[in-house]
């Protein structure tokens, strides 16, 4: 999805607790991130500006492959303007830290990568990613189409049913969830639910998790779906970190034939900060958590995804 070339998107993301600057390329369709920062990270050098100048030079004759991936943008410096900043994308990211000798590169590049390979562990970094992409603000609330796109942006090229809708029959903890020969009426009648109250949206939520319209991370997607839903009728949403894993998966099993519990719970957990970072990147956290075997809650936040 191309972003309006008028809101460009600016991302600090922190190591150690050092910024690493990157901004959202319309015409790459990626990020990129402030090689100054990187070099810092990476180096530990208090004048990382200086170390980045001596190092490019020796690049220039050791390994000047790196460098042609080295493109210029205009960043917030500390003196508050806009300066023109080398930056990498992931890959020369990648390249440039190899370059880097001892644990602090491989430190680095774990928190970089994310090096978790699993089914769940990409989705995550891709539900991370939803944040900054523009996306969001991009979608149809309450449609359909909605949490396809949702599901489609979280699961894409890890199941070949990312997006779209099951053709067959599932069930999970001896409840069967909706006929799929059934979800031409079934949809659409859900879509067509009111979603102008707390009430009716959860009333919806409640509805669309009984379809289960997905083979796998219904859960994880509808979530998302509810939150938008959320924050354009009522300017609020749901503050996961706030809401408990057993007393929310004990709400939901009761929410069939009453849904009662489950308002009062995520009610209780309303937050008025639809647009701040933390709160949707813990309740990614916490999304996740629900559908894990784990009993330990989500300690802070996970770095983001690249």
């Amino acid at each position: 999805m191309r972003l309006d070339t008028q809101r460009q998107k600016i991302s600090i993301r922190f190591f150690n607790g050092g910024e690493v600057r990157a901004v959202w390329d319309v015409d790459s369709v990626k990020w990129w991130f402030s090689v100054i920062d990187v070099v810092a990270a990476l180096s530990g050098s208090g004048d990382a500006r200086n170390y980045w100048y001596v190092l490019k030079n020796r690049l220039k004759k050791s390994a000047p492959e790196i460098l042609t991936a080295c493109k210029g943008f205009k960043l917030l410096a500390p003196d508050g303007k806009r300066r023109l900043t080398d930056c990498f994308d992931s890959e020369g990211v990648v390249a440039l830290a190899k370059k880097f000798p001892g644990t602090k590169a491989i430190a680095f590049l774990d928190w970089f990568l994310y090096s978790d390979n699993t089914i769940d562990g990409q989705s995550k970094k891709r539900a991370y990613a939803l944040f900054e992409s523009g996306m969001l603000s991009c979608l149809e609330p309450g449609s359909i189409e909605c949490l396809q796109q949702i599901h489609g942006f979280l699961f894409g090229g890890l199941y070949d049913f990312a997006g779209r809708i099951r053709d067959k029959n599932i069930s999970k903890g001896g409840f069967t969830f909706a006929n799929a020969l059934h979800f031409d009426r079934i949809l659409p009648t859900i879509e067509a639910m009111p979603e102008t109250t707390f009430d009716e949206i959860v009333d919806k939520y409640i509805e669309m998790n009984v379809a289960h319209p997905f083979m796998e991370g219904n859960g994880r997607s509808t979530r998302i779906w509810l939150d938008l839903m959320l924050k354009r009728s009522i300017k609020c949403c749901v503050d996961w970190s706030r809401v408990n894993k057993n007393a929310y998966l004990d709400a939901m099993r009761k929410s069939v034939t009453d849904g009662g519990e489950l308002k009062s719970l995520l009610k209780d957990a309303l937050t008025s900060k639809i647009n701040d970072r933390e709160v949707f990147m813990k309740g990614i956290d916490y999304s996740y958590y629900y559908e894990s075997d784990d009993d330990v809650e989500p300690d802070g936040l996970l770095p983001p995804p690249k």
